[in-house]
């Protein structure tokens, strides 16, 4: 009676609850940069609810998220503050960066943005015991900003194994300092598709990433900064880009979910399927939507097109070019990283991702100080590693 009478009151204190679960956990990949040291890249693994998600996110990654969002925030507008007061008012720019400009930045783009998202940045406020508010302000600067990348899609007879390749660049000032606070994270939502972003602390937003059913996503930013004040009224990328990883178990899946949100700005996108083993190349320059299939003669970079591949490298074009001319028919996961490190945009490279999506495999590289991401040496990960 004496056991049966302390099992009920183990229950009733939550011990043996069954609501009781660890909803994640820290750990890191690891291997050797070009001058003998340690790579250590760490990887956060979380699961549950989206809030749970991102609390545990915050929590597994407090010091590191309060010190960039924190500090992100703090730079850009200490930055433009005093690059403002060395212009006289004529002259100087529009604010980008104020509490006021960034909080009008998400009161436009909120209503557009998924209760998921909201409820994942929520939780990780309360991990990383930020106010929320500065997590939305932080998380508003990439919106009013502008920048750069690259990204390619190689599948069927343009590889060695008819695997399904895809690179990103992120080409983003390094000065900021992102780089100090990279992070790997795996999320296994109670609702959808597990998935992984290559990401920074604190950041919840999709740059580029791969979910379990082999979507796998890059983005590019084609808006400059004479277009801004940028009409805001729609879904920042990212936030679809977390759709996309959450819901999208086919490319059709994904242009469904992208061709429905209301977007802003201007971008270019990859997004393929490694089991569909197709991928496009898309101009999202809101609200224009144009879609191209791989060898396609409408492309804008046609007739430099080929079958199998999609790419977008701007300037880099030329570049491009040649390698996919020398290696077409031989691509894997080596060459697609040879390919990665041809067309960054120089002085700005600050983080580099191959996907093999079809093995559900990817190689990682961040920038280490100065040394941009191109230079460093891509370090393997096995998302079926963290599926289980």
């Amino acid at each position: 009676m004496r056991k049966h009478t302390l099992i009920i009151l183990l229950i009733l204190l939550g011990v043996f609850s069954s609501t009781t679960r660890a909803d994640g956990y820290r750990t890191f990949v690891a291997g050797t940069d070009n001058d003998g040291t340690e790579i250590k890249i760490p990887l956060v693994v979380v699961k549950g609810t989206p809030y749970e998600m991102g609390r545990e996110f915050g929590r597994l990654m407090r010091k590191e998220s309060q010190q960039l969002l924190v500090g992100f925030l703090r730079a850009a507008q200490q930055s433009e503050h005093e690059a403002f007061t060395k212009e006289n008012d004529k002259r100087a720019k529009p604010l980008r960066y104020t509490d006021a400009v960034l909080d009008a930045a998400w009161k436009a783009t909120s209503p557009h943005i998924h209760k998921r998202f909201k409820e994942q940045m929520r939780g990780l406020a309360d991990g990383a015991e930020i106010p929320l508010a500065t997590v939305r302000r932080a998380y508003m600067i990439p919106v009013v900003s502008d920048y750069s990348c690259s990204g390619a899609a190689i599948w069927g007879k343009a590889t060695a194994d008819g695997h399904l390749y895809q690179f990103r660049n992120l080409d983003y000032i390094v000065d900021a300092g992102l780089q100090n606070y990279p992070v790997i994270l795996v999320l296994l939502p109670d609702e959808g598709i597990p998935h992984v972003n290559i990401t920074f602390a604190g950041f919840l937003g999709v740059n580029t990433g791969m979910n379990a059913a082999g979507t796998v996503l890059t983005s590019m930013g084609d808006s400059p900064s004479k277009d801004y004040p940028y009409n805001l009224d729609g879904a920042p990328f990212y936030t679809m880009f977390s759709d996309l990883l959450h819901d999208a178990g086919s490319l059709e899946q994904a242009l469904q979910i992208i061709k429905k949100t209301k977007r802003i700005k201007k971008y270019h996108y990859i997004i393929a399927n490694g089991k569909d083993k197709a991928g496009v190349k898309i101009k999202a320059h809101a609200p224009e939507l144009l879609i191209w299939r791989d060898n396609d003669s409408t492309d804008e970079v046609a007739p430099r097109v080929f079958e199998n591949i999609v790419y977008n490298a701007e300037t880099r074009d030329p570049l491009a070019v040649r390698h996919i001319e020398a290696n077409y028919g031989k691509y894997d996961a080596q060459r697609v990283i040879d390919l990665t490190r041809k067309v960054p945009i120089r002085g700005g490279n600050l983080m580099a991702a191959v996907y093999d999506a079809t093995d559900l495999r990817l190689w990682v590289s961040y920038a280490k100080g100065k040394t941009e991401a191109y230079k460093r040496p891509f370090i393997p990960v096995n998302l079926k590693d963290y599926l289980k």
